[in-house]
């Protein structure tokens, strides 16, 4: 951690501070009411380590055109109720009403201010330079001493809220992105051998992605595959899945013959290193299937079966460092949670190093009061996967960066 200022380089006491988090959450379509707090709870700490501050905070929420894109309003309050503490909303990202609030604070005050993808500045450049030229960097660079990023779930963005000030004033890393960087790179340094993946859940693309990335580069020794990501690597390997979950898997993915062309290739060169289900639970009854049998097109392989819970149990048990991003099958429907539930008991009381992410993932785990048992719930969505994929972090380069740059 030696490569970003962290929040204990400065004397942060009595100073404005740029505090830039992600706590992008999901929304009730119906009610327009955010369901959940994970994210929000996941900066408490470095909130409260600001006390002596006076903190404005920065965030966004969804993406233009989405349904959940909406105003931060909400977010205030819920951060308001997990403080105690007041968060002042201003319905705006830079501008007058931003100054005013700014220059009216007092150690310890927190404001938030609006969702940043409200304004084209956030998403529409792509250079540092027209990013420091914006309205969005050049209104709110002033009103602050230090800019601390704590958004570990966006690192991926090049977006100009999370990049656009590194060059003007020192950035500093937030007490969750050093948790994070911290407990992934020590991941990433386990040698200890078998190290595995278990990808399941319904996010095809990435968990294809994945696998090729880790096999090619010897990261992990085997994958264990579940939900909608097995029945892609069944469907390439020549297995007859059924009507239904072809089409699930061709309604949800626009260039699906392309996905199992990737993952027939990843087959061809790394064999059995992918593990795909033997058997599954086919419908509330708990009816199971082999693989070798005939699947009926009206019926959907909607959990793990037995046989493959015992198989996965056993692998992970010998295992001395475990990724785990996806659920085994419908985990949210009792009748279908048995292959999540046992696998991630299996996961959770081994003694490997253990790392989780994705949202369902850590909601399942949430669910099953298992994740204290391990030892780091990233999170990182995408931005986890990104990262362990070996791809460039523009928000880590740009805390480097502006290290190198303010340092002495």
């Amino acid at each position: 951690m030696d490569e970003f200022f962290l929040m204990d380089s400065f004397d942060l006491a009595g100073k404005t501070v740029y505090l830039r988090v992600d706590i992008n959450a999901p929304v009730n379509p119906l009610t327009g009411e955010i369901m959940g707090i994970d994210r929000f709870r996941a900066h408490i700490d470095t909130i409260r380590n600001l006390r002596n501050s006076k903190v404005v905070i920065v965030a966004h929420q969804s993406r233009p055109g989405k349904d959940d894109f909406i105003s931060l309003r909400q977010h205030a309050q819920i951060l308001s109720h997990l403080l105690n503490k007041k968060v002042q909303f201003v319905d705006q990202l830079f501008g007058s009403q931003v100054n005013r609030a700014v220059s009216d604070m007092v150690d310890g005050d927190i404001i938030m201010l609006e969702n940043s993808r409200f304004y084209s500045e956030e998403v529409d450049l792509t250079t540092i330079e027209s990013m420091e030229s914006s309205n969005i960097v050049r209104s709110l660079s002033p009103l602050f001493d230090y800019f601390i990023i704590d958004a570990f779930a966006a690192i991926h963005r090049a977006q100009t809220t999370l990049v656009g000030f590194h060059r003007i004033k020192p950035n500093i890393a937030g007490t969750l992105i050093e948790r994070e960087v911290s407990m992934i790179e020590r991941f990433r340094r386990i040698k200890e051998k078998p190290k595995i993946a278990i990808l399941g859940g319904a996010k095809i693309e990435d968990s294809i992605a994945v696998s090729e990335n880790f096999l090619s580069r010897g990261f992990v020794d085997r994958i264990l595959t579940g939900g909608v990501v097995a029945n892609a690597f069944l469907w390439a390997s020549g297995m007859d899945i059924g009507k239904k979950n072809r089409e699930f898997i061709m309604k949800n993915n626009g260039d699906y013959e392309k996905l199992l062309e990737k993952c027939r290739n990843i087959l061809s060169k790394y064999g059995d290193r992918v593990v795909m289900p033997t058997d599954f639970v086919m419908n509330p009854s708990g009816q199971r299937i082999s693989v070798n049998d005939k699947i009926p097109d009206d019926q959907i392989l909607a959990d793990i079966g037995l046989d493959t819970i015992v198989q996965y149990s056993d692998i992970i048990d010998g295992s001395r460092a475990i990724f785990m991003n996806g659920p085994m099958g419908m985990y949210e429907i009792e009748d279908y949670s048995s292959g999540t539930r046992e696998v991630f008991n299996a996961v959770a009381h081994s003694k490997a190093f253990k790392l989780a992410g994705g949202g369902h993932t850590l909601s399942a785990l949430d669910k099953l009061g298992l994740t204290k048992m391990i030892d780091h719930a990233s999170t990182g969505g995408g931005a986890l996967i990104s990262y362990l994929s070996g791809e460039t972090m523009p928000v880590l380069e740009a805390l480097k960066e502006s290290k190198r740059l303010f340092e002495g």
